[in-house]
């Protein structure tokens, strides 16, 4: 199998300003993802951002990276402009690796592309994992933070929302919302793509669904198209959005180095 992954970076971010260049134990975040999304099976690892300093910050560490626009709106469409300047051919699997994901395991990242070739009647692929019947569990359920999806029997998205889905219509007797025990996938923000949709995907109208929850996946599926979901049984190593979670993935570093 040869894939691609790419990896849109840019420095803006309201939360944590010049977030791929944060430090984490002598290296820049965006070093951190691109040696884990190397571990892969990946032909080529590639950062792709409009920043000067996150490329000159790759190329100190042997990181591939080129420059694009910094008038995308979204992370896809950043995508969509490095397949073209890579030259991907359409048929080529991309994996879309967000710059601040630097405990992304390996193995999340080929399953995610193992399973767009696989179904070839699909334009997309991504990653969901159960939640469980814990507190900590339930409380993601609720959390419109985070993202919920729903496939069909063959493994297909159905829908993904920040509302609580699927909804349990016998679990709201006490007015809390639960999630019934084995029913509800957290959505990992992984994806796989074919090159040749990337490309196309800038074009299409986008959704009104997509405006509303404020998903981008949602476009895909608006328009008739089809994303398969990989179900991990690990959960993902924590993402970084806020100054707190730059130094709880900061502890797990320093722990790692310390054995």
């Amino acid at each position: 199998m040869s894939f691609t992954v790419i990896m849109p970076a840019r420095l803006a971010s309201t939360r944590l300003p010049n977030k791929p260049l944060a430090d984490i134990e002598g290296l820049p975040m965006i070093v951190r993802v691109a040696q884990r999304a190397a571990q892969s099976r990946a032909s080529r690892v590639v950062v792709a951002s409009d920043a000067p300093e996150v490329l000159h910050a790759c190329a100190a560490h042997g990181i591939e990276a080129v420059l694009t626009r910094a008038d995308h709106v979204s992370g896809s469409d950043r995508l969509a402009e490095a397949c073209e300047l890579l030259g991907l051919d359409g048929q080529e699997l991309v994996v879309n690796v967000q710059g601040d994901e630097p405990l992304i395991e390996p193995a999340m990242i080929d399953a995610c592309a193992e399973l767009l070739r696989q179904r070839p009647e699909c334009v997309m692929s991504t990653v969901a994992h159960g939640l469980d019947d814990t507190p900590e569990g339930q409380a993601e359920f609720a959390n419109p933070n985070v993202v919920k999806v729903v496939t069909d029997k063959n493994g297909l998205a159905l829908y993904f929302s920040r509302a609580h889905i699927p909804f349990w219509r016998d679990g709201q007797a006490t007015g809390a919302t639960r999630a019934r025990p084995g029913s509800a996938l957290r959505h990992v923000g992984l994806y796989g793509y074919l090159a040749g949709f990337l490309r196309r995907f800038p074009q299409l109208e986008v959704s009104p669904l997509e405006q509303i929850e404020s998903l981008e996946q949602l476009r895909v599926l608006w328009h008739g198209e089809r994303i398969a979901v990989h179900l991990s049984a690990e959960r993902p190593g924590p993402g970084v959005d806020t100054p707190e979670d730059l130094e709880r993935v900061r502890a797990v570093f320093r722990a790692q180095a310390a054995k």
